[in-house]
């Protein structure tokens, strides 16, 4: 009787090969985000995340449903991880710099599964050097943690559907569930898994493009590469090996839509939509509320805006058309096996796009979680060459994003040739504040958030905000309520420090309506500090 052969030695190079894959671009995501992560100073919506994350959890529950619900599960988060490091801008964004390392190694595992080693390796390399990856991975925002959901959900998805259990399936409805908690938008990713599931439950997984990389029912049509036969593939990739070797006479053909096993009924990924629905659904529904306080500033899509998406989710309109390229030769590559990170990319983006061109929805970032799958496929386009020239293209990609990461560093404002330095005002204040100074901004109610960024910067050194009634946690909002009779909270006041967004030869005239004329009737501009976005004046009586 035959021993039965020892497993170990298998088992252990496949765990080394997984290692290799999915590591380097681990850490050379994590090296680029963590290069200058905490030197652009916090924009506009970083002063929103740590406006709601340093409130008590009851006040960020009460913010939740006046407005922002959709980023609230975010903010908790972030509460209790500010608890342990700080507000600093580096502590601030490093759980962002970790979800994007973990997003760039699981798109190379996802890789891996679906289109061979290299592909994955290589996919995941190139997300790690894309601009897109740095801005998201330096921003205290839920993209990038959306980005490392979408990606690990579908890994999950990809082995629940070829060996189908129910801790593969409850595995993947606890991440699917937290990914629409953390990004609504994000939820459209399902879509494309729902059409992988229900044609795997049909026709089976090798059919829905989940098939072994390296089986026949699998590759793209057409002749094998001259020498190909009964040996490896020269690049080492199963994607373009040959699946088996020349047949005996008389032997039947092997045909893989028949040797691999069924996912089984499709309720099994109904099953795990249920808690999706039940938990996301009613957080969406609070959102749509907010929507027309939220979104204000969107305007409706247009076709023009597709054409700009590659541009704007890579942070960089010429690394963005070379994603774009490389990844349609993947998905001609791939064949059925592009199924999924095809409609993992196109999906959410017609999804939303088609909302946008009837609701304000359409915001190029909020579709960041697609480009892992872009990626992916562009991988695969890249596998197909030798090792060199495929590094050499992922090295020119770094290369021409490079003017957009040194841009990046220096603000994260868009467009960057519009900074707004709230650090530069603050530093002003703090130099030549005295005791019983006050402090008045315009506008108070935009998106700007003035008072936030010289809370931020100032702290407990920030004049005396002389005409708040009501603050942003007594209001359960981002924004303060002002007196109605402004000259009368200005009584008593001898100087008022005056910030003002844009830039202003005299400050006093950008300020309308009874704030404006209390200021005009009873101060008179002492001196006037430009800086980039803003300008802040001393006023005395």
């Amino acid at each position: 009787m035959k021993a039965a052969s020892n497993p170990g030695p298998a088992r252990t190079a496949g765990v080394r090969r997984g290692w290799l894959v999915w590591s380097p671009p681990a850490l050379l995501t994590l090296v680029v985000t963590l290069t200058g992560i905490g030197h652009a100073q916090p924009w506009r919506d970083e002063l929103a995340t740590w406006s709601a994350a340093t409130r008590p959890v009851g006040d960020l529950v009460r913010l939740a449903g006046t407005i922002d619900a959709a980023t609230g599960p975010y903010y908790l988060l972030l509460h209790g991880w500010i608890a342990l490091a700080g507000t600093s801008p580096a502590a601030l964004r490093l759980p962002s710099a970790l979800a994007m390392a973990g997003a760039a190694a699981l798109t190379a595992r996802l890789g891996d599964r679906l289109a061979g080693p290299r592909a994955g390796l290589l996919a995941g390399l190139l997300l790690a050097v894309l601009p897109g990856t740095s801005r998201y991975g330096q921003e205290a925002r839920p993209y990038a943690l959306a980005a490392l959901l979408a990606a690990a959900a579908t890994l999950l998805l990809v082995e629940a559907l070829r060996r189908p259990t129910w801790r593969r399936w409850t595995g993947y409805a606890i991440v699917a569930t937290a990914l629409g908690l953390t990004h609504l938008i994000a939820v459209t990713l399902l879509a494309a898994h729902g059409l992988v599931a229900l044609l795997t439950a049909w026709r089976g997984p090798a059919v829905a493009g989940l098939g072994d990389p390296g089986s026949a029912a699998d590759r793209p049509a057409g002749p094998a590469p001259p020498g190909s036969v009964g040996r490896a593939s020269p690049t080492g990739d199963p994607a373009t090996a040959p699946a088996t070797g020349p047949r005996r006479t008389g032997e039947r053909p092997v045909d893989d839509r028949r040797t691999t096993p069924s996912a089984g009924p499709p309720w099994r990924w109904l099953a795990a939509m249920l808690p999706v629905v039940l938990l996301v659904a009613p957080l969406a529904l609070v959102a749509r509320g907010q929507r027309s306080r939220q979104l204000d500033w969107v305007r409706l899509a247009r076709p023009a805006d597709l054409a700009t998406l590659p541009g704007g989710a890579a942070q960089s309109a010429v690394v963005g058309g070379v994603l774009v390229g490389l990844a349609a030769l993947g998905a001609a590559r791939l064949g059925r096996r592009a199924l999924l990170p095809g409609a993992a990319v196109l999906l959410p983006v017609l999804l939303l796009f088609a909302a946008g061109t009837a609701a304000p929805l359409w915001v190029t970032r909020y579709l960041f979680f697609t480009v892992p799958f872009a990626c992916l496929l562009a991988g695969t386009a890249l596998a197909g060459v030798r090792l060199a020239p495929a590094l050499a293209v992922l090295t020119l990609a770094g290369v021409l994003g490079l003017p957009d990461q040194v841009a990046l560093r220096r603000t994260h404002e868009w467009p960057r040739t519009a900074p707004v330095d709230y650090r530069g005002t603050a530093r002003v204040i703090a130099e030549y504040e005295r005791p019983g100074d006050a402090i008045v901004y315009s506008p108070r109610d935009s998106w700007l958030f003035l008072d936030l960024g010289m809370a931020y910067h100032l702290g407990s050194r920030r004049p005396r905000d002389v005409l708040v009634v009501r603050d942003q946690r007594q209001r359960a909002d981002l924004w303060a309520g002002e007196c109605a009779r402004p000259a009368e909270c200005l009584a008593g006041v001898d100087r008022v420090w005056l910030v003002v967004a844009g830039r202003r030869s005299d400050p006093l005239t950008a300020v309308p309506g009874a704030k404006g004329e209390a200021l005009r009737d009873g101060f008179t501009v002492r001196e006037v500090w430009p800086r980039p976005g803003l300008t802040v004046a001393l006023l005395t009586r």
